[in-house]
């Protein structure tokens, strides 16, 4: 309906087989992998399966931030491109990942699988592989939650923002990204040393950097006039602090604990005043949601001011109370906070949630 067969999309797509996928079952994805809380995403690939480039991928702000029509016209056409080379023998040939299939997944097979298939004919949904994906890991003692829960993060915590329609084509710039030099105006052609063609493929080697990395490498194209040609620069881009942090709401994990309150940190001139360690991760509750008093998750009100979880006030990562328990609390497990209410410090319990999305997670990890 949005591309009918006159139109520009139209025409680009007759030149493509199309597949959609609607049970993830049989889907390698070892090869086909991709951050599966996205609400959509598109590979175009050979006949031999070489992935050309990917489309899709969002932020915290909506599904559809870094999706339109004439961003999805582009990538077609970039699509094309990469097939002609691949016919004349120009591309080079990317090692296939070793196979890999959400029957691999011991958590999900346990609790959702029978003979390989789903029970009672339910299709694999994309979220749920890569929620089983993190419970089999934190019951393994392999989880790292900035890596593993905090997926795909947002490119303008360090000041890219992009011209969607126009694909890495950079519409403005701010904090590291302006430090290390990237303009408006520029192409985004390599993140890493690796050729990115569309939002999609740069978020996707973005997502697989280290969380303790410091610096950010890419390469852009840049235009000095309109008629000039493009020039090739390589820039360096200081990474800041929690780079990778975000906001987790649309995701749905079942391994980041929910408390059903919403706070704010406070200040270092705040924490002083009251005596706090000026590093440490207090906040104050700004909001209270109705579900903790039916599940009995906590007692907080609003204007408590939380300064430690099991004694602890400081971390060396998170910032915020609320960043702490997410990081360091397992979902589901019970902590004591200490709270500062009316000018008194008290001690009061918090019993986290865990979470269950589409799926019938009976746990069995303990």
């Amino acid at each position: 309906m949005l591309s009918p067969t006159n139109s520009r999309r139209g025409q680009l797509l007759q030149n493509y087989i199309r597949v959609r996928v609607v049970d993830m079952t049989g889907i390698d994805i070892g090869l086909y992998d991709y951050d599966r809380h996205f609400s959509i995403y598109f590979f175009a690939v050979s006949p031999d399966e070489q992935i050309y480039l990917r489309y899709g991928g969002r932020d915290s702000r909506s599904a559809d931030s870094y999706l339109d029509l004439d961003s999805l016209a582009l990538a077609l056409e970039t699509g094309l491109e990469q097939h002609q080379r691949w016919e004349r023998g120009e591309l080079p040939k990317t090692e296939r990942p070793a196979p890999r299939f959400p029957r691999d997944i011991e958590t999900l097979r346990n609790e959702e699988m029978s003979g390989g298939q789903m029970t009672g004919g339910r299709c694999i949904e994309c979220h749920m592989i890569s929620d089983y994906e993190a419970v089999a890991k934190e019951a393994a003692g392999t989880l790292d939650k900035p890596r593993d829960m905090f997926r795909s993060p947002d490119i303008r915590n360090i000041g890219i923002h992009l011209e969607v329609p126009k694909g890495l084509v950079v519409e403005e710039v701010s904090g590291a990204a302006a430090a290390g030099g990237l303009l408006a105006g520029d192409t985004i052609t390599q993140l890493e040393g690796v050729s990115v063609l569309t939002f999609g493929d740069f978020l996707h080697v973005y997502d697989q950097l280290d969380r303790s990395a410091g610096e950010l490498s890419l390469a852009v194209d840049r235009r000095i006039s309109p008629s000039a040609l493009p020039v090739r620069g390589e820039l360096e881009i200081e990474l800041p602090r929690l780079w990778w942090e975000h906001d987790l709401k649309h995701r749905r994990w079942s391994i980041d604990p929910v408390t059903y309150f919403e706070s704010e940190p406070l200040t270092a001139e705040r924490k002083s005043a009251l005596g706090l360690e000026t590093q440490g991760f207090a906040c104050e509750v700004t909001k209270v949601r109705s579900w903790a008093q039916v599940l009995d998750t906590h007692t907080l009100e609003e204007g408590d001011i939380v300064v430690s979880v099991d004694g602890v006030e400081t971390d060396p990562l998170a910032t915020s109370c609320a960043l702490y328990i997410q990081l360091r609390v397992r979902a589901g497990d019970s902590v004591t906070l200490g709270v500062i209410r009316n000018g008194e410090r008290i001690d009061t319990p918090l019993n986290t949630q865990r979470q269950h999305f589409r799926k019938s997670l009976r746990s069995k990890i303990g």
